[in-house]
């Protein structure tokens, strides 16, 4: 036995000694809790509250589980208990609903079985882990239900636990239900990291109404002196297709309340629970983002703009945050009929040819946070790694907070960073390929200045073709489906380092517009990027380029790694002829000091001591000239390749670059048109200079422990001891 959130194991025979809440163990800290998040979700499915794109498979309907696959399989059953004269096959219903929708499961008893195993074997095949004796069975016959025991309708005499169910004839099917009783012990949950317990118990009678609980449990929490009128008691249902909320009244009779559920149906009472929570005003505010509007325009352009395409209700919608630099803006709607309205009606709105979306942004209520909770911000790009992305959204949201997985195909990382944007500690995770890092960097970058954690540290999931980030963080090559448990425990032990990042200024000289009369000359505007891996000129950028062209031909072929770095090796062997002359067309400045270039191909600048998927391009040869590189030394790595063969046996192993500076300042000036390259997205820059300076402050990234994880299937003792001690910490 496994618990899918602590990790902690147990043999079936020992688990009783462990304890009966989970304590969530490891993760507890980096899940967001739910106390701590507010979403006023009415009008929108929850599809659209957790951001699930419409294109994802649709969930299992609860009506149509097992039951019917069992149904389906009767006869098949039936034949083989005919078989064998000493097994008997009955039907079983868990209440009056599932008689009502004719909803049954099949167990198969010995013909000699006592009353209690039978009524065992029917809670087995529906789950619930009670005690037989709580329970009875009822005959089903001809659409009604006797009130009769079934040990009374088959002759049974004084001692029913000695004689067998079934004496002269077989009834076609029975109820299930549980025995009435005088008092109860309920559990009331008090709302998770709320009030440091799990749930209080509470010993109901017939008398006991829903006010009588909620002092009992504000007396055992030592806080009777609260009013019990700012306090409210929820029933809530959780089946597999939706959650069911409902205020139970104060007058209402809880004993009551539990027989008529577990007489409609005992599965939904064993899915059942009752919480306290505040009794709130509820007071409607649904948060939008709107993406995908121009970029640098003032608040008042931006709400002129939606009023024209959108047309808001100024009376209802304010403008609450603006990110001038992403082209968006918060919008707060205090009307649940126009939030939807906007919501769907932006889904066919095109700005400047611009499709435009909106997102709803939960709420998380940051001083209610536990001190020790750091929460992780997770990030997964569906799209890198062949369907292994959307795999991971789906593992992420059942071990952690869905409010707290953020796909980037939904407005990229500004939905995710804004919603944590006052947290005072998280940490990211990014699942995707360097490109996919080095996007959610430069959206940290522009929105620093508005977070209250500075700097969050960040840990990868390399989902790409090269990642040469995650190689040298030790996340590895690419994901090859490991436990999503098991990342997020590595993601807990490891450490914090720093890295450099790089601003590349690309200044093109004057062009001549053909198009424009007289030959008039027309600047190319100056270009500005962010590098965290490499920047490369020549071979290196133009392979990359001709892979950039294919992928954008093909798209639907590039899902696999072997394909991508396959299609590398073809668009490198076509330029295996190139001559050695980008040394001619290149003039190279480090920190102020001019560097001859040898006989070189390709040029490259390198952050990492990894490129190319993995490859050591500097070489681990000790030089008295350069020092040995790191990721925080402020320093860039100047090297040079021969030709794609040269490229190749770099690779290979066989061979380094040709070591050409090492510097805190980089000055490139170039004469003609050349492919460039900044982490793998490719392009032609025409002549004139480029200049690669440090980007204000470096990043903290997050390095697998070399430490072997300690493994969560330990010995009982050791999950036993964890489990105390996790215990302590919350009492």
């Amino acid at each position: 036995m496994r618990c899918e959130w602590c990790g902690i194991t147990a043999h079936a025979s020992c688990y009783i000694i462990l304890l009966p809440e989970c304590k969530f163990g490891r993760l507890k800290k980096m899940i967001l809790p739910p106390n701590c998040v507010r979403v006023n979700s009415r009008n929108f499915s929850k599809m659209h509250c957790f951001r699930i794109s419409e294109s994802s498979q649709k969930e299992p309907d609860d009506s149509d589980d097992v039951d019917r696959s069992v149904a389906g399989n009767l006869k098949e059953t039936q034949s083989t208990s005919s078989s064998d004269s000493s097994k008997q096959t009955l039907k079983i219903f868990d209440g009056n609903d599932a008689v009502k929708r004719n909803q049954f499961r099949l167990i198969s008893v010995p013909r000699i079985a006592k009353n209690e195993e039978v009524v065992e074997a029917a809670l087995r095949v529906y789950y619930i882990p009670d005690e037989p004796q709580d329970y009875e069975l009822q005959i089903y016959c001809q659409q009604v239900l006797v009130n009769e025991d079934i040990t009374n309708c088959n002759g049974a005499t004084e001692n029913p636990k000695s004689q067998s169910v079934f004496k002269e004839s077989v009834p076609e099917a029975w109820v299930l239900q549980a025995k009435p009783k005088e008092s109860e012990v309920l559990k009331i949950y008090a709302g998770w990291l709320k009030l440091g317990v799990a749930y209080i118990s509470i010993l109901i009678t017939k008398k006991t109404t829903v006010e009588s609980v909620i002092k009992e449990v504000l007396q055992q929490l030592g806080r009777s002196d609260e009013d019990p009128e700012g306090l409210r008691l929820v029933e809530v249902h959780m089946g597999s297709k939706q959650v069911q909320r409902q205020v139970l009244m104060n007058q209402e009779l809880l004993l009551e309340k539990l027989q008529a559920i577990r007489k409609n149906s005992i599965r939904q009472m064993n899915q059942t629970r009752f919480y306290i929570v505040e009794n709130r005003n509820s007071v409607v505010q649904v948060n939008l983002l709107v993406s995908g509007l121009p970029v640098q325009l003032s608040e008042k352009e931006y709400t002129e703009l939606l009023q024209e395409h959108l047309a808001i209700k100024t009376h209802l919608v304010s403008v609450t945050h603006v990110y001038t630099g992403q082209g968006a803006v918060v919008l707060e709607i205090s009307c649940f009929s126009e939030a939807e309205r906007i919501y769907m009606l932006a889904k066919d709105t095109t700005i400047n040819s611009k499709q435009i979306s909106a997102v709803i942004i939960p709420e998380i209520m940051h001083k209610k946070l536990p001190r020790e909770c750091c929460p992780l911000l997770v990030f997964v790009n569906p799209k890198s790694g062949g369907l292994k992305g959307r795999d991971l959204i789906y593992s992420f949201r059942k071990l952690l907070n869905p409010h707290q997985v953020f796909e980037l195909t939904s407005a990229g990382p500004l939905p995710g960073l804004h919603t944590f944007r006052q947290m005072p500690h998280f940490r990211i995770l990014v699942c995707g390929g360097d490109g996919t890092v080095g996007w959610v960097l430069g959206a940290l970058e522009e929105m620093r200045h508005k977070l209250a954690c500075l700097d969050p540290a960040i840990g990868i999931v390399p989902l790409g073709t090269g990642n040469d980030l995650a190689r040298v963080l030790r996340w590895g090559a690419g994901y090859s489906g490991e436990d999503p448990h098991s990342l997020l425990m590595s993601l807990d032990e490891a450490e914090e380092v720093l890295m450099d990042r790089w601003t590349i200024l690309l200044d093109a000289q004057e062009v001549v517009d053909e198009d424009k009369e007289n030959g008039v000359t027309e600047p190319e505007p100056p270009k500005v990027v962010h590098m965290n891996n490499y920047c490369g000129l020549g071979i290196d950028a133009e392979l990359s380029l001709d892979f950039h062209h294919a992928r954008e031909e093909e798209p639907g072929k590039f899902n696999s790694r072997f394909h991508n770095k396959g299609v590398y090796v073809k668009v490198g062997l076509q330029k295996i002829s190139h001559t050695r002359n980008l040394h001619q067309h290149l003039q190279l400045q480090v920190d102020q000091h001019e560097v001859e270039l040898p006989s070189i191909e390709g040029l490259i600048f390198l952050n990492i001591p990894s490129w190319g998927s993995g490859a050591d391009l500097w070489g681990s040869d000790s030089d008295g000239r350069y020092g040995k590189p790191r990721l925080d030394d402020g320093l860039l790595e100047v090297v040079g390749v021969t030709g794609v063969v040269h490229m190749g046996q770099v690779q290979g192993g066989l061979r380094s670059g040709i070591r050409i500076a090492q510097g805190a300042y980089v000055r490139v000036t170039i004469t003609k048109p050349i492919p460039v390259q900044v982490d793998g997205e490719p392009w032609i820059q025409p002549p004139g200079e480029i200049i690669i300076s440090a980007a204000g402050p470096k990043v903290h990234m997050l390095r697998k422990s070399k430490v072997k994880q300690k493994k969560q299937s330990g010995s009982l003792k050791e999950s036993r001891t964890d489990s105390l001690t996790l215990s302590e910490g919350v009492n």
